[in-house]
This record gives structure tokens, sequence and C-alpha cells, in this order.
């Protein structure tokens, strides 16, 4: 199982980025894929979730209305829209991927069994 992240770069503020996580060794099919970041000195943040069954969306509070989860089972890729990008936005973004999105109140939790390498998202003037 493999899970990559790329599409991370340099942003200014109010900007758009689209990230990848390109996805090998296992039915996409079948899985739940979240992602998360980490800014230097704060604690992992899940930022989306797409369930397996039916597609169901999850955000944390952050980034609802501004960032956009799907899925192309197909291509074997889930992809992570960012609008509006903030420089409270910059981390390293991670995917990972699991049975199911595992959410409590609007919180995502970082419970998934497979996690890829991230990529950097940097958001300033």
């Amino acid at each position: 199982v493999q899970l990559q992240a790329y599409g991370g770069g340099l942003v200014r503020p109010g900007g758009s980025l689209r990230l990848s996580c390109a996805t090998s060794g296992f039915a996409l099919d079948y899985y739940a894929i979240a992602w998360f970041r980490q800014a230097p000195g704060k604690e992992r943040e899940g930022v989306s979730c797409i369930s397996s069954s039916d597609g169901t969306t999850y955000y944390g509070d952050s980034v609802k209305g501004r960032f956009t989860i799907s899925r192309d089972n197909a291509k074997n890729t889930v992809y992570l829209r960012m609008n509006n990008l903030k420089p409270e936005d910059t981390a390293v973004y991670y995917c990972a991927a699991d049975s199911g999105c595992t959410v409590i109140g609007s919180a995502i939790l970082g419970v998934m069994d497979y996690w890829g390498k991230g990529t950097h998202v940097t958001v300033s003037s």
C-alpha cells in the first residue's frame, strides 16, 4: 500500500492549489482517504475525509467552505482543492487511507492505517 501526496508549493494569500494523493497497491474503491496537515510547532490536524461507500465528505472547521475533497477511483487518486488560502494554512499536508473516516463532531481523527509522505504548502505574500 502506497500513498504519495503532491502538488504543494508557495502561493499568495487568497490563492488556490490542488493537492493530489496518488495511491497504489490497493483498491481505492474500498478505502476512505483523508487529508491531514501539520504546521511547525503544532499538532497534526484533520483537514478532510472522503468515505469509500457513498463519497460522504467531512471537513475540519478551519477549512469548511474553502477546501473541497474529491476522488477519482479510476485514476487511483484523491484530490484536495484549496481555495482562498490563508497564511495559517501553511503546513505539510499528508494523505492517509483507512476503511472509513473517523469523525467526532467536526474533528477528523488520525486513526488511519496507511500514511503517505507529505507535501509542503506555504501561503505567504
